[in-house]
């Protein structure tokens, strides 16, 4: 039977300011009884969260059982330590700018979830977030340079090509910007002096979008930067600090108009006050916190002290007290006793305390320590015994197709849930939905109960993103050109190699027509007509640096391309050979026992990327093929392609199939040996590694072991491709960073290209293989997403400091 949905309510939210306190909420179970008392639409609901994953993970949550019928907002912590010389990300600057700016339009059922730290920041006043919003529409008059002046002193930055959150460039009567709080870029055309169109366009591929009416421009900072800010600012520091303000880097780069990094950490010195959160909360708001809420805070307070005592004794950049950046406990209490306020506890009520007993039971587990008795056949049992309605939550489709195949084979038929509505509002006894959840939980009257993969397979790091990511191909990525600067290396189809010296306008008697110079060797130009471009082509060497130049005139040019033609010709042959002998041999079709590999799969201890789960999804749908597979895995460093090879390995392995890792240096074999040997721990596969670092005695002993089929994993360096070396089944060939091998090597991997199956992992791939992958001749996945908290290198060049 349907569940009422007057029976799941749970919280109640005190009439005046008091504290209800409940117990009893396990997994996820606080989220659902927020969803419910967010859902009743009497009060707006403020969350307050131990830390930022927590944050996020009660938004994914929150997401699933609120069925999108509420506005869910989020006002992250920087994300910075306390004093930090490293300013927030721009993304996390523009999502806390525009869920300050929405609080003053908060209303009953709203949500707002922020983690403590932030919680008891100092935050920029409300009447500057207001006040510093800027319209754009269709047909309105716009001045560029009162424009780009606005945009400078709200915090933007002037690029030359717009990529993120607070960005802008002007290139004639075009403008584009990259607004605080939107999840596209706009361009701005302008016809004369009004605004023609504004689209949207993609950063990636830089084209034009879709057509909007109008704009709305956030701040790109949270605080103000125009010469009063600036000169309130200096006049503060002066006061706030002794000593001579002329040594202090902070202060001679704000006086010169420059943000340094770190600026956040002075807020103060920008306002005549700051808010808090609370000025910016309607007053009929609902807190909701754990009983923990003030012994967190505190403890965060005590760090943000001893911060404080390791830097404020810098004379070069002083920091401000932290009673002027953060609450003091005082102020907290005072600001949470003005409103209505829900405490929460995972564990059972006391007698001593005076909490609420929730009609919730901890989660069951399912997760099996002996290989017997499977995670599978657990689950199975357990669905067939309870007595009331399940809800089973894969973290992605491809999850649920195999949580669905599982079932299936076992002939339980869940049916699909959306959202957490659509499954109680059936009268489905098995369902099964897509959430990002880490724990369950277990109703027990009405008796309904959430299993996730955490509690069936075990713990998994998740990833937690910021916003969802936008998609990327590999043309896209590799296609990323940017426009042509003065002095790059160019190729002109018939001259060769120059410089390009920018476009220029001749005059030709009775007309003017413009031109692209390129400069040769010895300082001869070559005026290439407009309608001529599609002869001229970007330098794609290795070293542009070291670039050649040729001579105009000589034959130079010439012979190259005749050698290259030689080379393409020589290539050309090699590729139709290898692929008529693919073809005519075949390859090894891998039946997958799902069941097994889902097994393996669920013992990685991080959340997939998406780009990575494609490049998995690429490899095992090549092995499930009956051709040779030959695929290159192209990845930055940690960013995952280790575990794509360890998938195609277990598939082959399981298949009965001898698998060998091909790395260019010894200390790589041994990280990769003990990468596959904790990997592979519970799976009966025999992983040996070949190279100095093994005895002769050792090495002649796995020679003979991969003869004879004990081998199972194989990890070495070129040893590997010694003549002495024979296997028994060889069925994966992997090989990691190709292009540190030589070319004696690299000719022994043709040979192997056309009789097994090839894997290449690469962070830099070589220019041949890269052109191949690109001409289809070997396909090509790319992982261009990063890792959870993973963030780009920042190189700073600073003053030698003793401390």
């Amino acid at each position: 039977m349907p569940a009422s949905q007057t029976s799941l309510n749970f919280f109640t939210a005190p009439e005046k300011a008091g504290i209800n306190e409940y117990a009893q909420l396990y997994g996820c179970s606080q989220s659902l009884a927020l969803a419910r008392l967010a859902s009743v639409k009497a009060h707006p609901v403020v969350v307050i969260t131990q830390d930022v994953n927590q944050a996020q993970q009660l938004r994914h949550e929150l997401s699933f059982f609120t069925s999108g019928q509420c506005a869910i907002l989020e006002l992250p912590d920087w994300e910075t330590l306390p004093y930090d010389i490293f300013s927030p990300h721009q993304d996390i600057i523009s999502q806390r700018l525009t869920t300050l700016y929405e609080l003053s339009s908060m209303q009953s059922g709203d949500i707002l979830i922020l983690p403590v730290s932030t919680l008891l920041q100092r935050l920029p006043a409300k009447s500057y977030i207001k006040s510093q919003v800027l319209m754009l529409e269709q047909n309105q008059a716009l001045s560029i340079d009162e424009f780009r002046r606005a945009l400078e002193q709200s915090g933007y930055q002037c690029v030359s090509q717009v990529m993120g959150h607070g960005e802008f460039a002007i290139r004639g009567s075009i403008i584009d910007l990259y607004p605080s709080g939107q999840k596209l870029p706009f361009r701005i055309d302008l016809f004369d002096t009004d605004i023609d169109t504004i689209r949207r366009f993609d950063p990636e591929s830089q084209r034009s979008l879709d057509t909007v009416e109008s704009i709305k421009i956030l701040p790109a900072r949270e605080f103000p930067f125009n010469k009063e800010a600036i000169s309130a600012f200096r006049s503060r520091y002066r006061e706030m600090f002794s000593g001579d303000p002329s040594d202090s880097r902070i202060y001679q780069d704000i006086s010169g108009g420059i943000i340094p990094n770190g600026i956040e950490y002075y807020l103060p010195l920008f306002f005549d006050q700051l808010d808090s959160i609370f000025d910016y909360l309607p007053r009929n708001s609902v807190f909701c916190s754990d009983k923990e809420l003030h012994q967190t805070g505190e403890s965060f307070i005590q760090d943000v002290n001893q911060r404080y005592e390791q830097r404020c004794h810098d004379i070069e950049r002083p920091v401000l007290r932290p009673e002027s950046l953060y609450l003091t406990p005082e102020e907290l209490t005072a600001g949470l006793s003005q409103y209505s306020q829900i405490q929460v506890q995972r564990h059972k009520n006391t007698p001593e305390q005076n909490a609420q007993d929730l009609p919730f039971a901890a989660p069951v587990q399912l997760v099996s320590i002996s290989k017997t008795d499977t995670p599978v056949s657990r689950l199975i049992a357990y669905v067939n015994e309870y007595p009331g309605r399940l809800l089973i939550i894969a973290e992605s489709t491809g999850r649920r197709e195999m949580l669905l195949e599982m079932l299936h084979d076992n002939h339980l038929f869940p049916v699909f849930s959306e959202h957490w509505e659509d499954f109680t509002g059936s009268a489905d006894r098995l369902g099964i939905s897509v959430a990002q959840i880490d724990q369950g939980l277990s109703i027990v009257d009405p008796q309904i109960c959430i299993l996730c993969e955490a509690q069936i397979f075990g713990e998994r790091a998740q990833q937690q993103r910021r916003k969802k990511t936008r998609t990327r191909d590999a043309a896209a990525i590799i296609g990323d050109l940017t426009d042509l600067s003065i002095g790059a290396p160019v190729v002109h189809e018939e001259h060769g190699v120059g410089r390009y010296r920018g476009l220029q306008k001749l005059d030709l008697g009775n007309m003017q027509a413009e031109v692209l110079a390129i400069e040769y060797a010895g300082g001869d130009l070559l005026y290439v007509p407009v309608a001529s471009l599609h002869l001229i082509s970007r330098y794609s060497g290795a070293d542009e640096e070291h670039a050649p130049q040729h001579k105009l005139g000589t034959e130079t040019w010439s012979k190259a391309r005749k050698k290259a033609a030689k080379k393409i010709n020589d290539i050309a042959v090699e590729i139709l050979d290898i692929h008529a002998r693919r073809a005519a041999k075949g390859g090894f079709a891998y039946k997958i026992n799902m069941h097994e590999y889902a097994e393996f799969a669920s013992a990685f201890p991080f959340e997939e990327t998406e780009d990575q789960q494609k490049a998995i999804d690429a490899v095992i749908s090549d092995l499930e093929q009956a051709k040779a597979m030959d695929r290159v895995v192209c990845g930055d460093v940690g960013f995952g392609k280790t575990e794509v090879a360890m998938r195609a390995t277990f598939v082959a392995a399981n298949a009965n199939k001898q698998v060998a890792i091909l790395v260019p240096t010894t200390l790589l074999a041994q990280q990769h040996f003990q990468n596959f040997k904790d990997r592979f721990a519970d799976w009966p596969f025999k992983i040996e590694s070949l190279s100095r670092f093994n005895s002769k005695k050792q090495q002649s002993q796995v020679i003979a072991e991969l003869k004879n089929g004990k081998v199972d994993i194989i990890i070495g360096t070129h040893k590997l491709l010694q003549k002495d070396i024979s296997f028994d089944n060889l069925g994966l060939l992997i090989i990691d960073e190709e292009h540190r091998f030589g070319v004696k090597h690299k000719e022994q991997f043709k040979n192997l290209r056309a009789e097994v199956d090839i894997l290449t992992l690469t962070a830099t791939p070589i220019p041949r293989t890269l052109n191949m992958s690109l001409a289809g001749m070997r396909d090509l996945s790319i992982i261009a997403s990063p890792p959870t908290q993973r963030h780009a290198i920042k190189t700073f060049v600073s003053e030698w400091d003793d401390q």
